[in-house]
């Protein structure tokens, strides 16, 4: 419940509503990069990227990872919607070192269509286990991905059209 000193947070995922709570103050990741949300924040709407939103409550700060998705401010209210949400008592730390490494072995010998769907996945189950591998307080080395969870591929026709344009202009 808000009262003007707090926001009501609530992260929400496809089996139902994840986390509620009365906070102060609320860091997300989004694909611009991370976002602060106190009381009387303006209305937003932002796109999610895998990562760590931080919310604090007095002198304690809480920690849960989100999946990638979409977030909602209104009045003193936050919505997080997102397809995955972990708090850190409950992340498995070896069976997300091994995800992670399942993961980059298959981008690294994947020879499909990158940044298509599949490659994608595989991009997100990577990011998803790092991100948890950090909450947990073991975060792995940094890793460089070409491609983004949100990577948008060109419509071969449209390349195709691009490419008869520039030859059209030489």
């Amino acid at each position: 419940m808000a009262d003007g000193n707090h926001l009501t947070l609530e992260v929400v995922t496809p089996e139902g509503v994840a986390l509620r709570e009365s906070v102060e103050e609320l860091t997300a990741p989004s694909v611009d990069g991370d976002f602060g949300v106190l009381p009387g924040h303006r209305p937003l709407l932002a796109a999610l990227r895998t990562g760590i939103a931080t919310f604090r409550k007095g002198s304690t700060e809480t920690q849960v990872a989100v999946g990638p998705g979409f977030a909602e401010v209104s009045e003193d209210r936050v919505i997080l919607l997102t397809d995955k949400c972990c708090r850190r008592e409950d992340v498995d730390m070896v069976l997300s070192r091994q995800e992670l490494k399942d993961a980059d072995e298959a981008l690294e010998s994947f020879d499909g269509e990158l940044g298509g769907p599949e490659h994608g996945v595989l991009i997100r189950k990577s990011k998803w286990a790092a991100t948890l591998l950090e909450l947990g307080g073991d975060p792995p080395p940094p890793t460089v991905h070409v491609f983004a969870e949100f990577q948008t591929v060109a419509h071969p026709d449209s390349a195709h059209a691009e490419d008869e344009g520039e030859a059209k202009q030489h």
